[in-house]
């Protein structure tokens, strides 16, 4: 446990300083460019590559020692957060504007150090099996959430902080400077006891086996409807991972909205906290559905009128929610899928559900910032769907929240009603699992 707290304890310096250098980009482009496009291409970059390099990642993280897995990605992240940097500073006069090159070539640096420096966080995974006994494994991946939560919390109020109050530049000075001390403590610090690499005989062979992971999953009962809906739901998700940000900015200054972020986000801790007091339920694929239901709800009341109590209270409610949704399916996949089998299944869906978000936002953003927004700005727009959302600058933005949440509903209900709903819903209540860790070699 000595070492696991070492670990943690670094992840939690490297994360939060990803994460404060990555929302503070975000906020710095939508308040240079004013532009909702912008701001959408940057997130749903993020999550595109997000996608597309786990299960790389993951064949590294397995084939590797996990300290020099972790080191690696470290030292990736210094050099892009240092080229971006040199980027801003040699560049500074073409870096505001949407059209320019230097803009996305800035973006882009920064993007490619935060998506690497998500492999230690696989590694970190790793390290719960490594170095903590079965019996506290529970309570240490219990301290890696509080870790992500905290991290989100805290940068999310000195992002915003930073960028109005120290500008870009000394927020990237910021940034490199905690990099640097987070690679220093890994390397001089943190030990992890690997005498050998541990990892699946299979993976000699074949790193990913997406051929096994996906006869794995059709071999479920209606497995593949729960990742199609799950991949389907964060869809809807893109949208509002794309203009959460711009609808808060017009609420609020920059300082103001990361507080009110940070403030918010105390909802994934409380959601958390839920889930480990009195579980998901005998069903937790009902509690799923009912839990995505009332966020579909919640995403048309919090944007309904123009009004920054109402959208600050909804956003807590809706992080509340985030983390039982997410426990959910993780708990299903657990214990329906074999546990020779479960790092590679779940590596698959997770790529194939967070590749969906990015393409929502990509289409979100052109259609927001062309067609609705300008739309509701309008007199034919204000005469036509004012009684629904009301007046103010940002009604656009609430248009498509609406028109999201909306067609959410609808799909949920329908779940409710389908086949695949039945048969997983059985599967997973007569599942027996008491041989689930027995016989694990492939």
């Amino acid at each position: 446990m000595k070492h696991f707290k070492q670990v943690l304890f670094n992840t939690l310096i490297a994360n939060v300083t990803t994460s404060y250098l990555w929302f503070a980009v975000t906020f710095w482009a939508y308040l240079e460019t004013k532009s909702v496009l912008a701001t959408s291409i940057v997130g749903g970059l993020f999550m595109l590559l997000i996608a597309a390099t786990s299960i790389y990642f993951g064949a590294l993280v397995d084939h590797h020692k996990k300290k020099s897995i972790m080191v690696a990605s470290t030292i990736f992240t210094l050099v892009a957060f240092s080229l971006g940097t040199l980027v801003y500073f040699l560049l500074n006069e073409h870096i505001t504007s949407l059209t320019s090159p230097a803009f996305w070539l800035f973006a882009g640096i920064i993007l490619a150090g935060a998506v690497v420096e998500n492999m230690r966080n696989i590694a970190l995974g790793t390290t719960v099996t490594l170095l903590v006994p079965e019996k506290g494994r529970d309570k240490a991946n219990g301290m890696v959430g509080a870790v992500q939560g905290v991290a989100f919390m805290v940068t999310s109020v000195f992002s915003g902080l930073s960028i109005g109050l120290l500008g870009m530049g000394w927020t990237l000075a910021i940034a490199l400077i905690l990099t640097a001390l987070s690679l220093l403590h890994l390397i001089t610090m943190v030990r992890i006891p690997e005498p050998e690499i541990y990892h699946d005989p299979a993976l000699k062979k074949n790193a990913i086996d997406l051929k096994g992971s996906i006869a794995t999953i059709r071999s479920i009962p209606g497995l593949v409807w729960l990742i199609i809906f799950t991949t389907f739901n964060n869809l809807v998700g893109g949208v509002f991972m794309a203009l959460m940000d711009p609808y808060g900015l017009t609420l609020f200054p920059v300082e103001i909205w990361g507080v009110v972020l940070g403030i918010t986000s105390i909802g994934f801790i409380a959601g958390g906290i839920v889930v480990s007091k009195v579980g998901l339920g005998k069903n937790p694929l009902r509690t799923m559905l009912i839990v995505n239901l009332a966020i579909a709800l919640l995403g048309i009341a919090f944007v309904i009128r123009e009004w920054w109590p109402l959208y600050v209270v909804g956003m807590f409610i809706f992080m509340c929610l985030m983390p039982i949704a997410e426990a959910t399916e993780q708990t299903i996949l657990q214990k329906v899928v074999p546990f020779k089998r479960q790092g590679r299944v779940f590596g698959l869906a997770q790529t194939v559900e967070s590749a969906a978000s990015p393409i929502s936002a990509f289409m979100i953003g052109p259609i927001a910032q062309f067609a609705l927004i300008p739309y509701m700005a309008s007199d034919a727009g204000k005469a036509a769907l004012g009684w629904l959302v009301g007046s103010g600058e940002a009604r656009g933005i609430a248009l498509v929240f609406i028109i999201a949440s909306l067609i959410m509903i609808a799909v949920v209900l329908y779940a409710f009603t389908t086949k695949a709903y039945r048969n997983l819903s059985t599967y997973y209540l007569k599942k027996d699992t008491s041989d689930q860790t027995k016989n694990t070699a492939i």
